[in-house]
């Protein structure tokens, strides 16, 4: 049975605040009670549902108490880790991280990469890149690592040409060549699949893709390439939680080969282990 805990994006923003406060209050939490449950925050698909494969196969043999809490944010599973209401977090990339913690002042760390889910185009309107029509609306992600990401997978298909040097906060207006004359709306993440009927084409997230249904290996018009990809997703924790021998135990299970067979088996293609 699944007994993951999941939460929206509106109950954690207040959640994150007051089990924080509680931490602060009692002097313990999530991350340093070490005799206590690993509570982990998770985007639901895919590392959700891979955090609880371990957790239901894995995790008692290896002497692991292992709580799974979903979040359906890009934010709060950082804020979160920050301030102790949950012990660890696996959700994002490292491009992402470096700008979260520049940005908020934040102290997380990754422990280990786990796989990446590669980014693609996709369309209910069209059946290829090069059938988009002059002036077509493109929905891009809008915090700043993942449009620029986005970008990039625009200008290595040739859809666009980025200027020279751009690196992870490209925004359109970096844009060098443009010759469908594209427009981009720039949307919070979880919701480029849902645009897809309202705009000519959507750049999504692999674990959105897969949470709306899409097989990115299948579906996307064109896919972001493995080979290379900084965009892995990793196991974080906050700065000097590195060695919580719970962390250590989770890192170990994530990256066994129990774990790779499941993501090829479910995910054929659309999620690819990177260990």
């Amino acid at each position: 049975m699944r007994t993951t805990a999941k939460f929206t994006t509106a109950v954690l923003a207040a959640g994150a605040l007051t089990l924080g406060l509680t931490a602060c209050g009692s002097g313990t939490d999530a991350a340093s009670d070490t005799s206590g449950p690993l509570v982990v925050a998770a985007s639901p698909t895919p590392h959700a549902e891979i955090l609880t494969y371990v957790k239901d196969n894995l995790a008692t043999k290896a002497g692991l108490d292992l709580e799974v809490r979903e979040f359906t944010d890009y934010v709060t599973p950082n804020t979160a880790t920050e301030d102790g209401s949950v012990g660890a977090n696996y959700f994002q990339n490292q491009p992402y991280l470096d700008d979260f913690n520049k940005k908020n002042g934040t102290h997380i760390v990754p422990v280990v990469t786990v796989h990446l889910e590669p980014l693609g185009l996709y369309s209910h309107k069209v059946k290829s890149a090069d059938a988009l029509k002059s002036g077509a609306t493109i929905a891009v992600p809008n915090d700043s690592v993942n449009e620029a990401r986005a970008l990039k997978l625009l200008d290595a298909n040739g859809i666009i040409k980025l200027k020279a040097g751009v690196g992870n906060e490209a925004t359109p207006s970096d844009i060098a060549e443009n010759p469908k004359k594209l427009t981009f709306k720039e949307l919070e993440a979880a919701q480029t699949p849902r645009s897809l009927d309202d705009v000519d084409a959507a750049v999504v997230n692999g674990n959105y893709a897969i949470e709306a249904d899409l097989k990115p290996a299948k579906d996307a018009l064109v896919l972001e390439s493995a080979k290379n990809n900084p965009y892995g997703n990793f196991l974080a924790v906050k700065k000097g939680n590195e060695k919580d021998p719970r962390v250590t135990k989770l890192a170990k299970l994530l990256t066994s080969p129990e774990v790779k067979k499941f993501i090829q088996d479910k995910y054929a293609g659309s999620v690819i282990a990177s260990f």
